[in-house]
């Protein structure tokens, strides 16, 4: 009996694997298209749970749909997200190489800057999976502050996580391939958790 349970535990890990490497290579092939980038990455936010529970099936019928929901309603957005994000990392790129005082004024607000987006980001994608169908970028913009105002510490930390894969996947490619989507996925499912489950927890006391 004990055997057949840590069995039955193995597969289940392994079907969890399976079903987030399936979402992954979705979302590489679809956000090849830069307009579909960032309403791949909701959808991926949208399903992953599911994935992770195990508790729905057919979650590439799932991902599809919410891919359409994203498109059709935050493309736009997600396309600024996109060209706001390089021109952040140009920015700093070329400031750190250069020279003078200006130098340390620029990197002084443009590094501040990128982790408040980054965190912005992902309390946004933390949010996501519990997000109504009839969801504006305003009402998740505003939904996402209140979260990275009610956990500075946690989505600091998730921040930090995400530069860190950022700068190892700067030395390794293929880093990107396997983690591109699910890295700030897991990331925010994390944040996101926390936040269901101190929630219900208060609920009960």
């Amino acid at each position: 009996m004990p055997n057949t349970s840590r069995t039955n535990t193995v597969l289940a890990k392994l079907s969890v694997a399976g079903d987030l490497l399936m979402l992954q290579l979705v979302f590489l092939v679809i956000s090849f298209g830069i307009l579909t980038m960032f309403p791949a990455a909701f959808a991926l936010q949208r399903v992953l749970p599911d994935a992770i529970s195990q508790e729905r099936p057919k979650l590439l019928r799932r991902f599809f749909r919410e891919f359409r929901w994203a498109m059709k309603r935050f493309w736009l957005s997600g396309f600024g997200l996109y060209a706001g994000g390089l021109m952040l990392a140009f920015g700093i790129s070329f400031w750190a190489y250069a020279s003078g005082p200006m130098r340390v004024v620029a990197l002084a607000v443009l590094i501040p800057l990128a982790g408040m987006v980054l965190g912005l980001y992902l309390s946004g994608l933390a949010i996501l999976p519990d997000a109504p169908v009839e969801s504006t970028l305003k009402t998740l913009f505003r939904s996402a502050t209140t979260f990275l105002m009610g956990r500075p510490l946690p989505v600091a930390g998730g921040v930090v996580v995400l530069l860190t894969w950022f700068a190892l996947a700067s030395q390794l490619p293929t880093l990107l391939f396997a983690g591109s989507g699910l890295v700030p996925a897991l990331t925010a499912y994390a944040l996101g958790r926390t936040r269901r489950e101190k929630t219900s927890a208060d609920v009960s006391i």
